[in-house]
């Protein structure tokens, strides 16, 4: 077997391992391109086989057309945005845009440094949206909410998309747009305090919802979050499969998670941390 026919087998096994109901199609037609072995062949017919058994089962919709577009900016929390973006990116037919604050598509780096390549600027995206995003972070988030230009794009796009939603701190900048005036909302813990400040009507769970407006709390909420949309788009068996896909069965080795259930000492000192970022974003709020 030759390097090129190797690596193209390979990259098919692996994109159907990552995704498989988006790389049927594509690894298909690689794998009609080269010499491959019949075991390999009969593989991918089973693969394909088992796509159309998901599509026969009641309440899933296999396809669609959904536009979503996910704001990047400098500072934002990584796994605010990667935990949804993974099952976003799954809806077989989906278009998934990362949207950058900048003026360029140079690679947005997170409050950790895990830089992210967007796919789009602010004045790429045309509305009507299907999902509009928005992450969390702490001083990013608050320098985004002072950039005006930014806050102006959501506060436009949410005049037409179907769902507006956050996850972590990212409600803080949909408050600052003005989105949850008298709505029901969460947030990240350490500013959860703060949502009255921008109108919202806080509630302590991991994903809300209200009308059309959706947030999730802190960081790991946003893989509830991202299933919650998919099993509305697509219906609850579609997010089952994502959810076994993601192999999502979250046994955590140590306890708490939650300012009621993590050691007091351990609650407090975390809760107090977080002082100053709460103060930056009421400050924001008036």
């Amino acid at each position: 077997m030759t390097l090129d026919r190797r690596s193209l087998l390979l990259g098919a096994g692996s994109a159907l391992f990552a995704a498989p109901f988006l790389a049927i199609a594509q690894a298909a037609a690689q794998i009609a391109k080269g010499d491959i072995s019949p075991a390999l062949a009969a593989a991918q017919k089973e693969t394909e086989a088992a796509h159309f058994d998901l599509m026969k089962i009641e309440g899933i919709k296999m396809h669609g057309n959904e536009k979503v577009a996910m704001l990047l900016y400098p500072g934002f929390t990584a796994l605010d945005l990667v935990g949804p973006h993974f099952f976003f990116a799954c809806m077989m037919g989906a278009k998934v845009d990362l949207v950058t604050t900048q003026d360029s598509l140079a690679p947005v780096a997170s409050d950790l440094q895990l830089a992210i390549e967007p796919t789009a600027k602010l004045e790429d995206i045309e509305g009507p949206l299907d999902i509009m995003f928005v992450p969390g972070g702490t001083t990013g988030t608050a320098k985004v909410m002072a950039d005006q230009p930014s806050v102006d794009w959501i506060a436009k796009q949410a005049e037409t998309a179907r769902y507006i939603t956050s996850v972590c701190t990212g409600s803080m900048i949909l408050g600052k747009a003005g989105l949850l005036n008298g709505k029901r909302a969460t947030s990240h813990w350490g500013a959860h305090a703060v949502l009255p400040d921008f109108g919202a009507i806080p509630v302590d769970k991991r994903v809300v919802v209200d009308g059309n407006i959706i947030t999730g709390a802190g960081v790991s909420a946003g893989l509830d979050f991202g299933l919650s949309i998919v099993a509305a788009l697509r219906g609850k068996k579609y997010a089952e499969a994502l959810r076994l896909q993601a192999e999502y069965a979250p046994e955590p080795p140590v306890d708490g998670g939650t300012l009621a259930t993590t050691d007091p000492a351990v609650a407090d000192a975390m809760n107090g941390m977080f002082a100053s970022t709460r103060e930056q974003f009421r400050q924001l709020a008036i």
